[in-house]
């Protein structure tokens, strides 16, 4: 199944600009150590697949996935197969006691790309979640960055999101208070990251829920009036790649719009996906008819689809990956762009924000407003989409 297809696609982004890079890139990769947080999610395996091919000195990926882990090892040496330098996963947690070992072991590493994140909107239901999203988005950044530092290590990468420019749910604005770490922490270490679309097809996504779907024969459901920019999971590591070994300190890298890219509905994808597993998309009106006519409609090389307008929180009217207060430079490369930043962070506002979380947390038990309070403190314009709904209330 063509990914490119199914997104609206007809080539790769980043071709031109890998192409353009790839002695650089390739050379850095060979003479350097790696370390990839994260590294058994989606974009995670995209860019350890990424380093891989380029023969690095050491690749060491961490994830709290066993079984992810499990499955990018099998992966790679089913199609890349061996290096002569040193491959190793370990299945620990960031935030731990034994990555802290893993990262006082050994002779360090020149390169820590951190690709941990909970992305889902999801998230922030509720506020045992929404602490999880900022533990791991936010304060496994903070203590990675100072490992990373403490190792010796050249570089620091860390993936951030579209949803962080103008962010109207809580997972991007943790992604751009984030980002306001990232600028402080860069005045000891070189850092960079990059913003960028739905990875199509990526662990969770709605879209990897039609191959659950299908593969479990169950109706599929899609909004019919969000639409959204799609990079295929090679694309992502390319970026993510791009972004470490090429970018100045501070620059976010983001993929130009063009005629390469274009928004697309869920609702169309589905439509498209199931035509090209030999079936036709036939639209319901509930949920209930979609459920109940299933092996009826299936059984006539039919599909029961319920495709509904978007209400739920924190949803965005659009996508974009920079705001018009940003500095941008999009000379340099054919089909990236690049936010250009200064170290401008406010201490006070950052040390506010470390204290009263830990406040938070100190309590038995945690309400939502408070945290609300503290990131709409933090990011004076954030118009926080609340609808009461969620997407678990969704098929």
């Amino acid at each position: 199944m063509n990914i490119l297809e199914l997104v609206g696609r007809k080539r790769p982004l980043f071709d031109t600009d890998v192409q353009a890079h790839e002695a650089e890139l390739s050379s850095k990769v060979a003479s350097s150590r790696f370390l990839v947080i994260g590294g058994a999610g989606s974009i995670g395996q995209a860019v350890t697949r990424e380093i891989f091919k380029r023969h690095p000195k050491v690749l060491h990926v961490v994830d709290i996935s066993e079984n992810n882990m499990v499955e990018l090892v099998r992966d790679i040496r089913s199609t890349l197969g061996y290096i002569d330098g040193d491959f190793r996963t370990f299945a620990i947690d960031c935030g731990s006691r034994e990555f802290e070992a893993l990262m006082n072991a050994g002779d360090g590493y020149d390169y820590v790309l951190n690709l941990s994140a909970l992305k889902h909107v999801r998230s922030e239901k509720d506020p045992f979640t929404l602490m999880r999203l900022i533990e791991v988005n936010v304060l496994n950044t903070i203590k990675t960055i100072e490992l990373a530092k403490a190792g010796g290590a050249k570089k620091y990468f860390c993936v951030s999101t579209d949803k962080a420019a103008n962010p109207v749910n809580m997972m991007g604005a943790s992604k751009r208070i984030m980002e306001m770490f990232l600028m402080r922490a860069s005045e000891q270490l070189p850092i960079s990251t990059a913003r960028f679309a739905n990875v199509a097809f990526s662990d969770g996504s709605l879209l990897h829920g039609f191959n659950q779907r299908f593969a479990k024969r169950q109706p599929i459901s899609a909004p019919n009036d969000v639409r959204r920019y799609f990079v295929t999971p090679q694309e992502s590591g390319e970026l993510c790649l791009m972004s470490c070994l090429l970018g100045d300190n501070r620059d976010i890298f983001f993929p130009k719009l063009s005629e390469a890219l274009d928004l697309t509905r869920f609702s169309d994808i589905a439509v498209r996906y199931l035509a090209a597993l030999g079936f036709e998309a036939h639209e319901c009106a509930s949920e209930d008819e979609a459920r109940d006519r299933a092996a009826e409609l299936i059984a006539q090389k039919e599909w029961p689809c319920y495709f509904f307008p978007s209400d739920t929180t924190g949803e965005k009217d659009f996508e974009e990956f920079f705001t018009d207060r940003e500095v941008l430079d999009m000379q340099r490369f054919e089909n990236l762009g690049v936010i250009k930043n200064a170290a401008n962070y406010d201490q006070a506002q950052l040390d506010h924000f470390l204290a009263t979380l830990d406040a938070i947390r100190q309590q038995p038990s945690w309400d939502k407003a408070p945290i609300v309070d503290l990131f709409n403190h933090m990011i004076p314009d954030f118009a926080h989409k609340e609808t009461g709904k969620y997407l678990d209330g969704r098929m």
